[in-house]
C-alpha cells in the first residue's frame, strides 16, 4: 500500500484528528471545527478529514465522525443522503452531435432542477424544480417509500407537510448536477449528484432542533450547541436513526429516477440504441450507518465522504470545467475506509460571487455545454480546490479506476 499520508494532531480533552490533507489548503475554521467535534466524549478512536474538508453547519464537510451510543444529527446534515450516481453507457464520443446544446436542453426538460416554490396558506406552489404532477413511474415509486414515511409522520406530525412524491426525481439547486462526460478511452457516461431534497432537509433541521432541546432539558454543555446529540437508548436516538435511514432510501432512488429520465433524455437526441449502467455506481456522502471498525460495531457519519472500503467503487467529482472520478477503495483502516466526496470549497459562495469575474467562469468551462451566466458563479471552478492535489492526498484511500471530463453539465 502507498505510505500512509495523514496528519495527525491531538485535541485537548478530545480525540485525535487524522487528516489527509498534504497539499491542500485548509481553513483554521475548519480545524477549529474538528477540534470541537473531537471533543465529543463519545467519539470512537479519532476523527478523520478528508483532502476536501471545510467548514460546515455543526461538522465538517469532508469529515468522518465514528461514535459509540450517541449520533450528532448536525454531522450528518441537512442534505441527508445526498450522493452521486453514474453509469456507463455503450456510446462513444464519435456517437455525440458535434453541438451538445440539445442534449442539455433535453435532460433540462426531463428532470426538473432549479428551485421549488414554497407551500402557502393556498396549497403549494410549484416551478421548475419540483414536479406539477408527478408521472405515474414516480407515483409508483413513491408508493414503495409512502408507508415508511407514514410511520414516522404518526410521530412527528409537523413533517406531514414536507415535500415529498413533488421532489421525487428532481435535482435541486447548489452544487448538485447532471454531467454528460467522456472517460480516457472516450466512452459516454451519465453521472449526477443530488440527495433527499425538500424531505430530508426537513427531517434534518427538525432533529436537529430536537436535539438541541435535549442538551437545554438536561443542561449539557458543548462546545457548539450544532454538536446536540441523542444518546443511545432514547426514543428520540431511535426514532432519528429511522428517519434518516428513510431519507438516506430517498435520495438512493431519487438519483435512480433521475438517472432513468435523464439517460431516456439522451435516447431522445441521439438515434442510434445504446445500452447503459454497463458500470454504475450509486452511492452517499452525507449519511450515518452501522459499521465495524478496529473489532467494534459502531455509528460511522460521514459528512462529505465517501465509504472506500476495499473494492468498493465510489465518485468523486470535481467542479464545473474539471475531471470527475470512479473510484476503487483500498480499505485505509485509519480512515474508516473513506474518501472525500469531491473537491471541497476553497471559496464560499458569497467570496465566489465577489472574487470570480464571469469571464474568468466562461473561459474556465471551456468546452463544457452548461450554463455560463452570473447566476452559477458561487459553483464556478475557482470556487473549489484542485482535484488532482484532493486525489494526490488521498493516494492511500482510493485508487482510480476512470477519468471522467464533462461535455454537459445541468445545473439549478
Amino acid at each position: 500500500m502507498t505510505q500512509t499520508t495523514y496528519e495527525y494532531s491531538e485535541t485537548e480533552g478530545g480525540s485525535p484528528i487524522k487528516m489527509w490533507t498534504r497539499g491542500v489548503p485548509v481553513d483554521d475554521r475548519a480545524r477549529e471545527q474538528l477540534s470541537k467535534a473531537a471533543q465529543m466524549p463519545f467519539i470512537f478512536k479519532h476523527v478523520a478529514a478528508m483532502p476536501d474538508v471545510h467548514v460546515g453547519i455543526g461538522a465538517t464537510v469532508g469529515s468522518v465522525i465514528p461514535t459509540k451510543g450517541a449520533v450528532i444529527p448536525a454531522a450528518v446534515g441537512v442534505d441527508i443522503g445526498c450522493g452521486m450516481m453514474a453509469a456507463r453507457t455503450s456510446l462513444t464520443a464519435s456517437d455525440l452531435p458535434d453541438n451538445l446544446a440539445g442534449i442539455r436542453s433535453a435532460i433540462e426538460a426531463a428532470v426538473p432542477h432549479g428551485r421549488s416554490g414554497a407551500r402557502g396558506r393556498r396549497g403549494p406552489k410549484r416551478d421548475r424544480g419540483s414536479w406539477g404532477e408527478p408521472p405515474q413511474a414516480v407515483v409508483d415509486a413513491w408508493a414503495d417509500l409512502a408507508v415508511r414515511f407514514g410511520n414516522i409522520v404518526a410521530k412527528y406530525p409537523r413533517l406531514k407537510n414536507a415535500n415529498t412524491v413533488v421532489h421525487l426525481g428532481t435535482l435541486g439547486t447548489g452544487n448538485h448536477f447532471i454531467e454528460l462526460c467522456l472517460d480516457t478511452e472516450q466512452r459516454v457516461w451519465v453521472m449526477l449528484h443530488s440527495g433527499s431534497r425538500g424531505i430530508g432537509n426537513a427531517i434534518g433541521r427538525f432533529f436537529i432542533e430536537l436535539a438541541k432541546q435535549d442538551m437545554r432539558k438536561w443542561h449539557i454543555n458543548l462546545p457548539d450547541e450544532d454538536l446536540a446529540y441523542f444518546p443511545e437508548g432514547t426514543d428520540h436516538f431511535d426514532d432519528y436513526v429511522e428517519a434518516v435511514e428513510w431519507a438516506q432510501d430517498f435520495a438512493a432512488l431519487n438519483r435512480r429516477v433521475m438517472m432513468t429520465h435523464a439517460l431516456d433524455a439522451l435516447r431522445s437526441q441521439i438515434t442510434k440504441p445504446f445500452e447503459a449502467e454497463c458500470e454504475a455506481v450509486n452511492c452517499h456522502h452525507n449519511y450515518v450507518t452501522r459499521e465495524n471498525h478496529f473489532g467494534e460495531n459502531v455509528l460511522v457519519t460521514r459528512k462529505g465522504a465517501v465509504r472506500a472500503a476495499k473494492g468498493t467503487l465510489g465518485i468523486i467529482p470535481g467542479s464545473m470545467g474539471a475531471k470527475s472520478f470512479i473510484v476503487r477503495g483500498l480499505g485505509n483502516a485509519e480512515s474508516f475506509d473513506s474518501c472525500s466526496h469531491g473537491a471541497g470549497r476553497v471559496m464560499s459562495r458569497t467570496q465566489a460571487k465577489k472574487l470570480v469575474t464571469l469571464d474568468e467562469h466562461i473561459a474556465d468551462t471551456a468546452g463544457v455545454e452548461c450554463r455560463k451566466d452570473a447566476g452559477v458563479i458561487d459553483e464556478t471552478p475557482k470556487a473549489y480546490k484542485p482535484i488532482e492535489a484532493v486525489m494526490a492526498a488521498q493516494a492511500d484511500l482510493v485508487e482510480i479506476v476512470h477519468t471522467l471530463k464533462q461535455v454537459v453539465c445541468v445545473k439549478g
